[in-house]
């Protein structure tokens, strides 16, 4: 079966082709007669208005390309489910693609969004060059998500990584924990404010901090504990984990594992971001939440208030993080 076209909706309805396309469009200028007998045939047929076709007809469009840096890390999937809903209550169409976190490749991922002339593009923890990003909103507008920017054309969402991490150092001191260890997040552009927020709450305890280079990957998380296990004897090794992201978490959990130590009856361990992941009953990770339905939902209300010419000015929205403490961790027994 051929898909339904315009013409085909125009002769069951018994009108012109330029009126079922003012009918698609929304004009107030078709009577509620016509109206409906259009409508009624596009019904009949399943005809779908193709949002490319209709973007390229009006010079507007209904598209928002998202670029998403990573499809192994359930983060960015549940951001993109809060950003559907918000889309879908505005009458936009999401068009997502990614470049796996490779500069060249997201840089390829962008020109094939730009493409699709759409309304706006939302870029996920990009690892894109700051003026690639400045380009693609001279052409439309663009809102990061897990990243900053001083563009004028550029708004962002983001949640306080420095208050995130401190909010989990907080809980290992009060739960006893001194040798505190953070799992870096290496490039990530969310890594700095983290990083920071480890740094200062383990000087205003008067604790020595230790920073061990990783990514935000379940591997890098392991090869973080087997670094630490050459470093430290058992008995020295650091009661506490404070882990870049969830799969960074689970990694160095998987690690400890393997060495023979037990979470948390050894070693602590919190991750960050609060995925779907970190609820797995097996998993029950302590972790950092940040909103991610909200975050979606507010990178999507960005966009529309630049589409409807509501604002100019960037807007810079950063959410507050939450701890949510489950079964990694526990007072030290060493």
């Amino acid at each position: 079966m051929t898909r339904p076209t315009m013409e085909d909706v125009a002769t069951r309805a018994g009108v012109s082709r330029a009126l079922v396309s003012l009918v698609m469009r929304g004009s107030p200028k078709v009577s509620d007669h016509r109206r409906r007998a259009v409508l009624t045939a596009a019904a009949e047929l399943g005809y779908q208005p193709h949002a490319m076709a209709r973007s390229l007809a009006s010079r507007t469009s209904s598209i928002v390309g998202v670029l998403v840096s990573d499809l192994h890390n359930t983060f960015f999937a549940d951001v993109v489910e809060g950003m559907d809903a918000a889309a879908a209550t505005a009458g936009l169409e999401l068009i997502l693609t990614t470049g796996h976190r490779n500069p060249a490749r997201e840089r390829d991922a962008l020109h094939s969004l730009l493409g699709f002339r759409p309304g706006g593009t939302i870029l996920l923890s990009p690892v894109l060059p700051a003026a690639a990003i400045r380009q693609a909103a001279d052409r439309c507008p663009v809102v990061l998500v897990s990243r900053t920017s001083s563009a004028p054309t550029v708004d962002t969402v983001n949640d306080d990584g420095e208050s995130g991490v401190a909010l989990a150092v907080e809980h290992l001191v009060a739960l006893g924990h001194r040798r505190i260890v953070h799992l870096d997040g290496g490039a990530a552009h969310t890594a700095a404010p983290r990083r920071k927020g480890y740094l200062a709450a383990m000087r205003r305890h008067g604790l020595e901090p230790m920073v061990i280079p990783s990514e935000h990957t379940d591997a890098a998380g392991g090869a973080a504990v087997r670094r630490l296990l050459k470093l430290f004897s058992p008995g020295d090794f650091p009661t506490a984990l404070v882990c870049g992201n969830d799969f960074n978490a689970v990694g160095a959990m998987s690690a400890l594992e393997e060495a023979g130590l037990l979470v948390p009856q050894d070693v602590s361990v919190v991750g960050y971001d609060n995925s779907s992941l970190a609820a797995l009953r097996h998993v029950a990770l302590t972790t950092v939440d940040q909103p991610r339905l909200e975050i979606g939902r507010l990178a999507v209300t960005a966009l529309v208030e630049r589409l409807r010419a509501e604002r100019t000015r960037p807007v810079r929205h950063r959410v507050p993080p939450a701890l949510v403490v489950r079964a990694t961790t526990a007072a030290p027994t060493r």
